[in-house]
């Protein structure tokens, strides 16, 4: 319980960074409208509908995924909420890929010699159908990086060349490092070099394990059918159809073995080549190799949605605050159902009654200055793909959200068992008992100002508010989907009540939810929005990302 002493520090606190509160403004510290409407009850009768096994895991592109978003949408409408674009559906597209005969990989020489597909290369997921020939240019990581300053790629020279750049990024391990830490940053995603290499001319690239960081045995083929299972697995992999079609250069994954043969005579190992990298690379290394690599990949276009109900705000609708959660799992297989009832239908739940709560307010008469977005992300599961697909073309430009308050595993506590495994990676070994109040909040180390307002908005809940993972080799930070908002600067906060054995498995199921817990922090989250929503102060942005991701193209300046 947080004492008269605590409440009143962290008011002065926020006043010192949100200007207006303890001054004595109308309204100042008043409770959200309608927010004892929120009830455990309520949460956990939505809750045993959306994760029953009738409901098959709604994983993305099911007809049970497609029920659960008309289910979202139909309460948003009764809420009165209305449609953004008068619709509530925000549609985007996702791609399914496969192998298809024709992936070749070629070392050219005096003696050629062809390299084994999944042996020694495979194609990488987002690799278009393509060929390239040319000599071989080390490059470093391959990262663009501005918001890093970083750019391997600034000193030229790869024009019609092919590629070689390390996997990962630089002091990966080190939780000083300007990459966001240990937390593993956007700019390192394979994709995103792919698409920087072919912007500075190279002809096609290849990835290689950074060995220099990961030293020890390296099962490639191992890699290999992790990314080209076969036979494919119960759940399919996804991507971002926008992502993919920026990739027209030849992609692929070449083993150590592999690369050490192209390093062969050239004076360099891949361990002198990675020490050199984590300077940066002012200009390609010549490896004085010749490849020729042919990638065969099909393409199969599926179209997925998000939902979204808007309340708009009295004064300043066109500022918006988004609330959100996402709504889809990891399906079912026959008799065993996923039902991802934390993970998240308790985030999903939660949307749903802050909507009635809106909705009730709306209809005494009562709106914030501000329009507040409720949005229900599909495809997380696959990799933050909803989200993604928002960020990459918003109803409207993100330089107008004032910020994002997500919901994700918001229903049970924290626990983490020893010898756990990788799932658990980097989180110490604690009990469900010592969590039974807590919630994380991540996404603090990004704005002081969301930090203050989420501590005076839990007045009322009187949780126990833990901000301890930002900078974690968990990775939880980029685990859910307020990451494509940090990295295009919009202040967000990550609500999470912690990862637990049942996470991702069929033991995920609505009774095993703390739903009186559940209501406190629906109830601190809605608080948090109104107060954003009805003021006129906007959060400020301290994290290491400050603009949009360059290789994003376009429209995530607009």
């Amino acid at each position: 319980m947080a004492s008269p002493a605590l409440r009143f520090a962290a008011t002065l606190l926020l006043g010192a960074l949100w200007p207006g509160v303890g001054a004595g403004q109308p309204g100042e510290n008043a409770a959200a409208p309608e927010v004892g409407s929120i009830t455990a009850a309520d949460l956990r009768a939505d809750l045993f509908f959306l994760a029953s096994d009738g409901m098959r895991g709604r994983l993305t592109e099911t007809p049970e995924n497609a029920l659960a978003a008309e289910f979202i949408a139909s309460r948003f409408e009764r809420a009165g909420l209305e449609g953004p674009d008068g619709s509530f559906f925000h549609r985007y597209r996702l791609v399914r890929t496969e192998l298809v005969g024709g992936n070749r990989l070629d070392i050219l020489g005096d003696v050629n010699q062809r390299i084994q597909l999944r042996e020694g290369f495979y194609p990488q997921r987002f690799a278009p159908t393509a060929r390239a020939e040319g000599t071989v240019a080390f490059v470093g990581f391959g990262l663009h990086a501005p918001a890093f300053d970083w750019n391997d790629w600034e000193g030229g020279g790869v024009e019609g060349r092919i590629a070689l750049v390390l996997d990962h990024e630089p002091a990966e391990a080190d939780p000083g490092s300007r990459f966001d830490g240990v937390v593993t940053s956007e700019p390192s995603r394979a994709f995103r070099k792919a698409v920087a290499a072919a912007r500075a001319g190279a002809a096609g690239i290849l990835f290689v394990r950074d060995v220099h960081q990961h030293p020890g045995a390296f099962d490639f083929a191992a890699s290999a059918a992790g990314a080209w299972p076969d036979p494919p697995r119960r759940v399919p992999r996804y991507t971002l159809a926008e992502w993919v079609e920026r990739v027209e250069i030849p992609a692929a994954a070449i083993s150590p073995r592999v690369a050490d043969t192209l390093l062969a005579g050239s004076g360099h190992t891949l361990e002198s080549l990675g020490r050199m990298a984590e300077g940066g690379m002012a200009a390609p290394v010549d490896l004085d190799a010749r490849v020729r690599l042919s990638t065969a990949v099909t393409r199969a276009t599926v179209p997925d949605r998000n939902v979204v109900g808007l309340l708009r705000g009295r004064e300043a609708p066109d500022e918006w605050v988004i609330l959100c959660a996402h709504y889809d799992h990891d399906g079912a297989d026959g008799n065993m159902v996923w039902p991802g009832a934390d993970d998240d239908g308790s985030g999903t739940v939660a949307l749903l009654e802050i909507a009635e709560a809106l909705g009730r307010a709306r209809d005494a008469g009562i709106r914030p200055r501000r329009s507040i977005l409720l949005a229900g992300w599909n495809s997380e599961e696959r990799g933050l793909l909803g989200a993604w697909a928002y960020a990459e073309d918003p109803l409207r430009p993100l330089s107008d959200t004032v910020a994002v308050l997500n919901m994700d595993m918001i229903g049970r506590n924290e626990e983490v068992r020893r010898g756990g495994g990788r799932r658990f990676r980097g989180l110490e070994p604690q009990t469900a008992e010592s969590n039974a109040n807590a919630v994380n909040i991540m996404g603090y180390s990004y704005s002081d100002t969301l930090s203050a307002m989420v501590r005076a908005a839990n007045r009322e809940s009187e949780l126990d508010l833990r901000l301890r993972y930002d900078n974690n080799p968990s990775n939880l930070l980029r685990r859910s989907d307020q990451w494509p908002f940090l990295q295009t600067g919009v202040p967000a906060l990550f609500f999470h009540t912690g990862l637990h054995p049942d996470y991702h498995t069929i033991y995920d199921r609505p009774e095993r939810i703390e739903y009186e817990k559940l209501e406190r922090i629906v109830r601190l989250v809605y608080q948090l929005a109104w107060d954003l929503a009805d003021s006129d102060v906007r959060p400020d942005f301290t994290g290491p990302n400050r603009g949009p991701l360059s290789v994003l193209g376009e429209r995530l300046t607009r």
